[in-house]
């Protein structure tokens, strides 16, 4: 596959090997860290600006948010998977893993600017914080801020315009749409968020159309000869499926990656070992969140694996981080809930996703299409099974 590799020579090499090297070690303090916080029972942030600890707390839970894992560790670890995928990919490793960023291999300009849109969005909207409350202020790391890098190519402007955005338009329609939509409606929080990511989207990128200095969508790829996305390793393989499977935990991030993935997952888990009220906002069901994301997962890839194969990528991802968890945690994390969200939302949000995804302009990154289908699968389907016997919230 053709990749994006700059020729900076053996001096840039050298540069960049001890770029990342410090990044690496820094982000290792970092998840030191957050297990430290963990450990020492650091309560969470509510809005105080003078509370920096609590405050970078919340802000690298918030990496892991997406997940409804919501604890330091995981996101911390997620960063640095995210690294070690980026240096696997650029050293050509054999186990590098999916290519991060939708194939781009740009995962230092999206990861940096979706990192920038989420401390000045909690910046500017954290005031909307009380004690005890939750505001979606997670949305930017996942939404405009890497969308905008991957659709217009990397570069510092691209890359702080795309963070600007995602910070001042994403939170408030996230907040307004949970307020004043999913609880009159008593609709997951999911629904609320993730429609504010898609509204602030659509106008986030015509914005972007109205600026002269902003190459045509996707014309970074033409120059670098850069394939859109490539898919890794062979789809036949028996490995291929649980490997798509678990790189589909940190699509949410834009990661897609199995290092980024399996850090997740780990960070998650231990934090969850050593604090059981840590995870999925206290609400007691990290097993159960995180067995219905492993069912729907494999059973999405599977449903759609020949998808995968005729387009080279499909968003398998989508119920993942929205129709499964959601629906745990509707209803208790019973057994039913479990596998009745991880199913539903396999067979019926990919395609959804794909479809809207579709019929987007070209202006607009397909990710829009994906959290388009997670706000209307997840208000679908938990409201109907309110309807089913056995299904009580």
């Amino acid at each position: 596959m053709t990749t994006v590799r700059g020729t900076t020579g053996l001096a840039g090499s050298r540069r960049a090997a001890v770029g990342a090297g410090t990044v690496f070690v820094a982000l290792l303090a970092l998840a030191g860290w957050t297990f430290a916080w963990l450990a020492r029972g650091g309560q969470p942030w509510d809005g105080d600006y003078t509370e920096l600890g609590r405050l970078a707390s919340w802000l690298v839970g918030s990496i892991s948010e997406p997940q409804y894992y919501a604890v330091a560790p995981a996101g911390a670890l997620l960063l640095i998977g995210g690294l070690v995928g980026h240096v696997a990919y650029r050293m050509s490793w054999r186990y590098q893993g999916f290519v991060q960023a939708c194939g781009s291999g740009l995962w230092p300009w999206a990861a940096g600017s979706a990192l920038a849109s989420l401390l000045l969005g909690n910046v500017i909207w954290g005031w909307t914080l009380v004690p005890g409350s939750w505001q979606p202020l997670f949305v930017p790391l996942v939404s405009v801020a890497p969308a905008v890098v991957v659709l217009y190519g990397p570069g510092w402007r691209i890359a702080l315009l795309a963070a600007v955005l995602g910070a001042v338009l994403t939170p408030p329609a996230s907040i307004l749409a949970v307020e004043y939509v999913c609880r009159p409606l008593d609709l997951p929080p999911v629904v609320g968020a993730t429609t504010g990511m898609w509204l602030g989207a659509a106008v986030a990128f015509w914005i972007c159309g109205r600026f002269g200095w902003i190459p045509p969508a996707g014309a970074w790829r033409e120059q670098e000869h850069s394939e859109p996305r490539a898919v890794a390793g062979r789809q036949d393989s028996l490995l291929w499926v649980p490997r798509r499977a678990l790189a589909d935990f940190s699509e949410a991030q834009f990661f897609g990656n199995e290092w980024a993935s399996a850090t997740l997952l780990a960070g998650a888990v231990v934090a969850h070992v050593i604090s059981s009220s840590s995870t999925s906002y206290g609400s007691g069901l990290f097993s159960a969140v995180l067995a219905s994301q492993v069912i729907t997962a494999v059973a999405g890839v599977l449903i759609w694996r020949k998808r995968w194969r005729m387009h080279g990528f499909y968003p398998t991802f989508v119920p993942v981080v929205s129709v499964a968890p959601a629906t745990v945690l509707a209803f208790g994390g019973t057994i039913q809930s479990i596998l009745a969200g991880a199913l539903a939302g396999a067979l019926i949000a990919p395609p959804v996703a794909a479809a809207i995804a579709a019929r987007l302009p070209k202006t607009f990154h397909p990710f829009v299409g994906n959290v388009a289908s997670m706000s209307l699968c997840t208000a679908l389907v938990v409201p109907a099974l309110r309807l089913v016997p056995g299904f009580t919230t």
